[in-house]
């Protein structure tokens, strides 16, 4: 049975992890009242959090001293795990919290033909483990590999931030001197990779593309964008929906194996224009290797399937 929390249900991820929101929507409207107004709201919240930092902190020691490995499987929930990062309370250090999300992401970078090596986490003489910096270095090639710098950015950002809020700065390092032809120059796709940088787009939670099974492909509309969706196996790919040889939509698409290929080979045949693209490996076009599906990174958020829309494609469809 599912516990409930002022009406709604514990396990609720999407409704929790945007309760910071709600409590800088609180605070903004304490403003009305002028500065000493809003110091005061702040600093209610900062005692409450206090009050429930402390509590957790008490309850975190005697579970452990009940099971010496309860408090790893309570940083596996994703609720539980912000929550522990808020206080200073978990039980991984950085490096291992970056280590575990970089492998979350790797299948996406994976199907572009490429790969992420941690090279190390780092902090500044004295910063009392904050300002911490990331060293990333790219492998592999992304030859082919249809995917922006935006889309490979907000992947690989958005996991090192949730997963170590405490890091300032990721920097990269191409695996090689001199780009390949075709691989997204490392500092092209880390530019801005800073703390205030805003990525290049949004994160729209979809839980409804669970739904899918195997070999179906579903259309979707997720900020004010066309998407379609194509569940290979385990796997959910996202593209826009559009046909880059005819720019019509690709509502209709379906899945299909070539033969002789194995298992796991997904062919999108566009209905209007029958251009073949491959849906596993980035949308490259398999008619013509000059054009290609636009691909959008779909992963876990918080415990929730969510898709990276592109601020620039948001909005147009």
């Amino acid at each position: 049975m599912t516990g409930q929390v002022n009406g709604h249900p514990a396990d609720d991820d999407a409704y929790w992890r945007s309760a910071g929101d709600r409590i800088e929507t609180l605070l903004e409207a304490s403003s009305v009242g002028g500065a000493a107004a809003r110091d005061r709201a702040e600093q209610l919240v900062r005692e409450v959090a206090d009050l429930y930092g402390a509590g957790l902190e008490r309850i975190l020691r005697i579970v452990g001293e009940l099971d010496g490995g309860a408090a790893a499987r309570l940083a596996g929930d994703d609720l539980v795990a912000s929550l522990l990062l808020v206080h200073g309370l978990h039980p991984h250090d950085a490096e291992t919290r970056v280590r575990v999300a970089l492998d979350g992401v790797r299948p996406y970078l994976g199907s572009h033909g490429g790969d992420v090596e941690l090279l190390g986490v780092s902090f500044p003489p004295g910063s009392a483990g904050a300002d911490g910096v990331v060293r990333l270095q790219l492998t592999g090639s992304c030859k082919s590999c249809p995917s922006s710098a935006v889309t490979l950015e907000l992947a690989v950002e958005t996991a090192v931030r949730a997963a170590a809020p405490e890091i300032a700065t990721i920097e990269v390092v191409a695996a090689t001197p001199e780009p390949e032809a075709g691989l997204i120059p490392a500092d092209s796709l880390f530019s801005r990779v800073h703390r205030g940088a805003a990525p290049g787009g949004t994160w729209c939670a979809v839980p409804e593309v669970e739904q899918l099974r195997d070999g179906e492909v579903g259309g979707f509309v997720v900020a004010d964008l066309p998407i379609l969706v194509c569940r290979v196996a385990d796997d959910l790919l996202a593209y826009r929906d559009r046909c880059p040889s005819c720019t019509h939509t690709l509502a209709g698409a379906v899945l299909a194996r070539r033969a002789g290929y194995p298992a796991g080979d997904a062919v999108l045949r566009c209905p209007t224009c029958h251009a073949h693209f491959d849906a596993v490996h980035a949308g490259v076009g398999l008619d013509d290797d000059t054009v290609h599906l636009d691909p959008l990174p779909l992963l876990v958020r918080d415990g929730v399937r969510s898709v990276a829309v592109p601020a620039e494609a948001a909005g147009v469809g």
